[in-house]
């Protein structure tokens, strides 16, 4: 009941489903085959548009796919599991007129389902060839989709007799499972006798003539992506004119040498280096910037950037950095300040522990002394009440697109992303979605501006599902009106302390796979210094204007408090934290003022730990950028939201 075959029709697209899609999900114990075949000197591209299955373990469903009419591992082209966003390339070619689609269900669950299409194609002839001229691109056979088994390529380049060439890959995905990348016996690129395969970010093979020649292979199972590249002329005596040459080759703009940032993956940039008054210089003559100082983290490599932090051997150092004796840890008092010598304190058969201001209260009123309980996954409260109210957090699309490029979002990647618009304006702040009904920004979005009153709710309107600023009409988009705009009263225009605001929505959001709530943390919860956090925004300030048209991100790390106050001469407030980048290049990325800052927490679950405050969203290369302190205000957020 589960076997079908199928033929291509000339010119035209056959789609095919798992039974009952999309009203009933596949079932149990299935195994499923799909027939595909196409005319005689043709060839099959398959896409899956729709493919959600089960999370990925190593009895879970999968669909796995073949080059052959046969089941047989030697022609498999991929095995599919889990839950891939709807940009996520998945189309496979085959080598010959015929494919083999194959599901396995086991006993557990029933899932949403599978829909794919595919057509057939004039058999790929020929493969590489000569390519001339001072520059040009060429990638593997249909790209992005992944390239077909059984294939060798050339290409042969050449640019005028003066120059030297050089070929820089800017997409490359060549993974073949469970091969070394160090041995590159399956699939590869071989340029100079030196083959390339696995995933790698850019990189550049250069030669000492105008000469190269690049191959590519693939043997007859599992195909990836491929590569997309571009070849280059060069003068040897300037290889990166107005640049600065990479001992690899790579060429990166001048403002990067000697930033803090080693942008060349050799570290080339950095040697030699000056220090400036914003950078500490390393032992080992690195300069970085001091916002990395005393942050339990080895940025320099040689660890000096942590030397003068550590505490003395009779000292526990607090999770703010802060020094108390160790006899003070686990005596029930928050000597720290923050908690952290308090935490995880308690003693084998004791359940709970005297309530203080670090200690989690469950709703029953007793305290635990585990530290960040709150939807870890385990019940740590006499009544469970620390795994209730925890349907936030977590991403539909486990599996994102590798191909979106550089600080671009996929589609789902931050389903709790809140774009507000203004009529006439355009999208001018960022929030945060944290209910069906309830939004969390920053209360400085909606200070009065050019005579415009913005806490006036009926001016604003929230985009959620939202990915790209130009396609704000697209299936997964919902837009609600605001219903009441609340700043916290302590809000301080000039300090821009107590910078948080609450956003209640008309009717509430539907949740759907792109639009999510993400998890607000206890007042107790404790995100160290150190942690990496992400933060999102299409680049807008408070006083208008766009910046990205695609939603953006930014992997930054949270700042040592005392060591970020120095730097901003006492500017701090215990409402504030302080985060720097973690990338480099110039302008990494900006989020919206109100937009979130995420932390990710060990149970995969993803809290907001800040809003997008004042300074940039991602803060500039050598300056913190300062975020509202979500742990700080969380008693007022549940004054006035009830969550």
């Amino acid at each position: 009941s589960c076997m079908f075959s199928l033929h291509a029709k000339e010119g035209e697209v056959t789609s095919f489903t798992t039974p009952g899609f999309p009203n009933s999900p596949y079932p149990n114990n299935a195994l499923c085959y799909w027939a595909l075949r196409a005319n005689a000197n043709s060839s099959i591209s398959l896409t899956f548009k729709t493919l959600e299955l089960e999370p990925c373990r190593d009895d879970s469903d999968y669909i796995k796919v073949y080059d052959s009419l046969s089941p047989v591992e030697p022609h498999a082209l991929v095995r599919l599991c889990g839950n891939y966003a709807p940009s996520y390339n998945l189309t496979f070619l085959s080598s010959q007129n015929v494919m083999l689609v194959t599901l396995v269900t086991n006993k557990e669950g029933r899932f949403p389902d599978i829909k794919a299409e595919f057509f057939q194609l004039p058999k790929m002839k020929a493969c590489g060839g000569t390519l001339k001229g001072h520059s040009g691109t060429f990638t593997t056979p249909y790209y992005p989709a992944h390239y077909p088994p059984d294939t060798d390529c050339v290409w042969n380049i050449e640019v005028p007799s003066i120059k030297n060439v050089k070929v820089r890959f800017n997409m490359f995905f060549v993974l073949e499972p469970g091969i070394p990348v160090s041995s590159c016996t399956k699939d590869y690129v071989q340029i100079n006798d030196t083959r390339y395969c696995g995933e790698r970010s850019q990189f550049v093979v250069a030669s000492t003539t105008n000469k190269i020649e690049v191959r590519f292979h693939s043997d007859q199972s599992y195909t990836d992506t491929g590569f997309s590249a571009e070849f280059l002329s060069y003068d040897s005596s300037d290889p990166c004119p107005g640049k600065f040459t990479c001992n690899t080759g790579r060429c990166i703009d001048r403002s990067m040498r000697c930033d803090g940032w080693l942008d060349c993956v050799d570290g080339s940039d950095e040697r030699s280096c000056t220090c400036t008054e914003q950078q500490f210089r390393c032992q080992n003559g690195w300069c970085k910037p001091k916002f990395w100082l005393c942050d339990n983290v080895n940025d320099c490599g040689d660890n000096s950037d942590e030397l003068q932090c550590s505490c003395a051997a009779d000292s526990f150092k607090c999770d703010n950095g802060k020094c108390v004796p160790s006899t003070q840890k686990c005596d029930g008092k928050d000597d720290c300040g923050d908690g952290s010598d308090e935490g995880g304190c308690s003693t084998a058969g004791q359940t709970t522990v005297p309530c203080k201001e670090y200690t989690y209260k469950c709703r029953s009123g007793h305290c635990i002394s585990k530290q960040n309980p709150e939807c870890d996954g385990e019940q740590d409260c006499e009544d469970h009440s620390d795994e209730d109210n925890c349907n936030c957090g977590l991403r539909s699309y486990v599996r994102k697109s590798r191909i979106v490029g550089g600080q671009n979002s996929d589609v789902g990647e931050w389903p709790w992303q809140v774009s507000l618009h203004v009529k006439g304006q355009g999208h001018i702040c960022g929030a945060s979605l944290v209910s069906a009904r309830w939004l969390v920004s920053a209360a400085h979005c909606f200070l009065p501006l050019q005579g415009i009153r913005y806490s006036d709710p009926s001016l604003w309107t929230a985009y959620l599902g939202l990915t790209d600023q130009g396609d704000r009409s697209g299936p997964n988009v919902q837009t609600r009106k605001i219903k009441r705009i609340i700043s916290h009263p302590f809000f301080n225009d000039y300090t821009y302390d107590y910078d948080i605001a609450v956003l209640e929505l008309q009717s509430p959001v539907t949740i759907t796979a792109v639009v999510q709530p993400i998890c607000l943390p206890d007042a107790t919860h404790n995100f160290p210094v150190g942690k990496d956090l992400w933060v999102t925004g299409w680049g807008a300030t408070a006083e208008g204007g766009t910046g990205a048209s695609i939603l953006q991100k930014a992997e930054i790390r949270l700042i040592n408090q005392t060591v970020c106050n120095q730097l901003l001469t006492d500017q701090l407030t215990p409402r504030m934290m302080c985060v720097g980048i973690l990338t480099g290049g110039v302008d990494a990325c900006q989020g919206d003022s109100g937009g979130p800052l995420v932390s990710v927490e060990p149970s995969s679950r993803m809290f907001l730990a800040g809003v997008v405050s004042w300074g940039d969203g991602c803060a500039q290369r050598n300056k913190p950028g300062v975020y509202s302190r979500l742990t700080s205000l969380r008693d007022w957020i549940q004054e006035h939201t009830g969550l």
